[in-house]
């Protein structure tokens, strides 16, 4: 039980970490207008995208950190289903968040259903008879 609890710190720091990012890189100008010196410092004009990326990035790091735990305490072919919950956290988030006005279409919907059916399914003790 140790082992999914660390698994599912692991994936909700790794989908905060997602959205972080794809949060903070949406309100940086194109690449190609950060490497411009007619553009004034990036640092100075998006301080909380940058704030946004690198707090993304340590949640990468302590999410990994948080992995270790769990591969320490399960087997792996149990544990690494438990990573696609990530998949279905991040979908919802980004559907429920109007910052992201993304929708969450049918299709989506059914396949965060299956894939919550999956990890299930994994990770349910088949009975011996």
């Amino acid at each position: 039980m140790k082992g999914i609890a660390w698994a599912l710190v692991s994936v909700v720091l790794v989908s905060a970490a997602q959205l972080l990012m794809k949060w903070g890189m949406a309100q940086l100008p194109p690449t190609s207008a950060l490497f411009s010196m007619a553009e004034s410092p990036v640092w100075q004009t998006q301080p909380m995208a940058l704030v946004s990326i690198a707090v993304g990035i340590i949640f990468y790091a302590l999410s990994m950190l948080c992995w270790l735990k769990v591969l320490h305490a399960l087997p792996l072919g149990r544990a690494y289903p438990l990573l696609s919950l990530s998949y279905v956290l991040v979908a919802v988030m980004v559907a429920a968040l109007p910052c992201f006005n993304e929708p969450l279409t049918l299709l989506k919907a059914a396949g965060v259903v299956l894939v919550l059916i999956g990890v299930w399914l994994i990770n349910t003790e088949e009975k011996r008879i």
